[in-house]
């Protein structure tokens, strides 16, 4: 089983903090927030490659803070991948940076892949447990409470298996609270309709829209994501966590 952590954004919502630094590598409660996600993976078993996709401006970033972080504290095998683009205008999105590197380095086996502005605040060892012990895609969901708050992220329904029934991104009447998180685990056969999905000329953007479209064609199930999650997308939530993982 591979990694694959999404670090190709631009987080303009964060300027000036992320002119000259990526999101993910800014600190909260004194360290990357990058560091939080890799050291909540760090006690999963057989873990393999680790691979970083990011943009043209910010691979020399994360080419030297994963030398170091290898360095100090891990073995992971960590490989940064650029995927050659140098603003939003030209991004290749979440799911064509999965693309990119599932064909790249020619990902064959099962693979989990979290954005790497996701903060959890207990190890993500039980979600890679739970996702092994079936072949099938696994989404992280994430009771937000609100159905105000959940119209910025998307909206899914559950059958008594905990496999996703209906799931919209961005809704504007959800009926549930729940959503799915950037975190996913697709077992060898699903990272192949990945390429089918890029083929048929879908979203290559958020990857939730990879969720949309496979949920009809194979069961998705879905593991409920325990204590705290922020999703960093303003300097508002960055403020939050850095205050809340402080403790």
């Amino acid at each position: 089983m591979q990694v694959l952590i999404l670090a190709a954004g631009y987080a303009t919502r964060l300027y000036p903090l992320t002119l000259d630094k990526p999101k993910p590598l800014l600190p909260v409660a004194g360290k990357p927030m990058l560091e939080h996600i890799i050291d909540h993976l760090s006690t999963v078993k057989d873990l393999g490659e680790m691979f970083i996709v990011t943009n043209q401006k910010f691979v020399s970033h994360f080419t030297a803070w994963s030398e170091k972080y290898r360095k100090e504290k891990t073995a992971f095998n960590f490989k940064v991948i650029n995927d050659g683009s140098t603003s939003d205008n030209d991004k290749l999105g979440a799911i064509g940076d999965i693309h990119l590197v599932i064909t790249k380095e020619n990902v064959i086996g099962d693979l989990v892949v979290v954005a790497g502005d996701n903060l959890f605040d207990s190890s993500l060892a039980p979600f890679v447990e739970f996702a092994r012990e079936g072949k099938t895609p696994v989404l992280a969901v994430y009771d937000v409470g609100d159905l105000e708050q959940i119209k910025k992220y998307n909206s899914i329904n559950l059958d008594k298996d905990g496999i996703i029934t209906f799931f919209e991104e961005k809704p504007k009447a959800p009926t549930s609270t729940l959503t799915g998180i950037a975190l996913y685990y697709f077992p060898a056969d699903v990272v192949e309709m990945i390429k089918t999905y890029i083929k048929e000329g879908n979203n290559p953007d958020q990857p939730g829209r990879l969720i949309q479209w496979l949920y009809p064609r194979v069961p998705v199930r879905t593991w409920r994501v325990p204590g705290r999650w922020f999703d960093i997308g303003s300097k508002e939530t960055l403020e939050e966590a850095d205050r809340i993982f402080g403790k």
